[in-house]
Formats: C-alpha cells, sequence, structure tokens
C-alpha cells in the first residue's frame, strides 16, 4: 500500500514537472497554431461569401431570359439561403459543425450546377456579356474556394499534431483547453473545384 503511494507521488511529481517546464511553451505554441487556423477559417469563408454574393445577380440576369425555369431559380435561392445561414465559431469549429456547414455549402454547389445546365439552352443569356463576366467570376471563385479550403487543412494539421505529441497530449489531457480541428473533407467525386464552366462558343 505503501509503496503504491509513492509510485502515484513520483508520477504526479514527474508529470508536474514537465507541466511546469513545457507547459508554458506548449500553451504558447498551440495559441499560435490555433490562430493561424482560425485566421484561414476567415478566408474559406469569405471565399463562400464571395460566391453567395455572386448568386442573386446571375439569377436576376438570367430572369429576363430565361422565364420558363423559376423553379430552378428558386431552388438556387433557397439553397443559398441555407448555406449563408450556416455560422460558425472559429475559435471552436466542431465537427458536426463543419459537416452541416458542407453540406449546405454542397447544396448550393448543386443547385448551381444544374442551374447552368439549364442555362446552355437560351444562347440570348449566354451572348450576354453581363453574364459571361458574372459566370467566368464564379469559376474563379470556385477555383479559390478550393484553395482556401486547402489551405485550411495545411493550417490546421500543425496544430493537430502539436497537440497529439508527447508530452503535449499528456499535458493538454489535465489542461483540457485544445481540441483537435476537423479537417474540410473532399465529397465524393469532388477532389477538385467544381466545374462551372460555360460553352460560350455557341
Amino acid at each position: 500500500m505503501k509503496k503504491g503511494l509513492i509510485v502515484i507521488i513520483v508520477i504526479v511529481a514527474v508529470i508536474a514537472i514537465i507541466g511546469f517546464i513545457v507547459g508554458p511553451g506548449f500553451y504558447n505554441t498551440s495559441i499560435d497554431l490555433k490562430e493561424n487556423a482560425t485566421a484561414q477559417w476567415g478566408n474559406v469563408e469569405s471565399s463562400y461569401q464571395r460566391r453567395a454574393d455572386l448568386i442573386p445577380n446571375i439569377v436576376n440576369t438570367a430572369k429576363g431570359y430565361a422565364q420558363f425555369e423559376q423553379e430552378t431559380l428558386l431552388k438556387v435561392t433557397e439553397a443559398r439561403s441555407k448555406a449563408t445561414s450556416i455560422q460558425i465559431d472559429p475559435s471552436n469549429i466542431t465537427p458536426e459543425q463543419l459537416q452541416q456547414f458542407q453540406q449546405a455549402q454542397q447544396g448550393l454547389t448543386s443547385a448551381l450546377s444544374r442551374l447552368l445546365a439549364v442555362f446552355e439552352r437560351y444562347p440570348d443569356l449566354k451572348a450576354n456579356e453581363n453574364f459571361k463576366e458574372l459566370i467566368n467570376e464564379l469559376e474563379r471563385t470556385e477555383n479559390r474556394i478550393n484553395v482556401e479550403r486547402n489551405r485550411f487543412n495545411e493550417a490546421a494539421r500543425p496544430f493537430n499534431k502539436h497537440i497529439q505529441k508527447f508530452p503535449n497530449n499528456i499535458i493538454n489531457m489535465f489542461v483540457g483547453k485544445f481540441s483537435e480541428i476537423d479537417y474540410f473533407k473532399a465529397n465524393e467525386g469532388s477532389e477538385k473545384a467544381p466545374e462551372v464552366e460555360f460553352d460560350f462558343s455557341n
């Protein structure tokens, strides 16, 4: 009994010493790495917001040409509303929040793809210079979204590795302050940026 108590005291003492020596450095580095990931999340949101801002202009431009496609236009508007309604606290991104965010954005991507497929049937709309520029800007934005998502994953990775390594994982277990940041995961068939290229040659 006495021997077991001594072992426990030694273990606690070792942990305390490790925490005293490594703790401040662990905490400060964790803060810095998490802040990097949080800042990059802002770039992700900004890119998605740029896409959301483009959609009303695309829809309004198309209305005058594709007056028989109101249901398709409405679905895009509804998908945009759902996607922009999901707000995430960048300092506390949970896997559940990120999954919900991704699903809403993927829903908007799918609605946009269907909308562009419909617009292919309207040569007068495709000839509209304003519409051309909006679609080109949408394509650039989709590419930017893909870039910023990858950069977010790259920013989250060193933070996750930092809090998992020994003795950081022991310290964090007692502190209980830092949780791993979930990564963006590609939806099936979306390993690259969505195709929004429009054929204006016809």
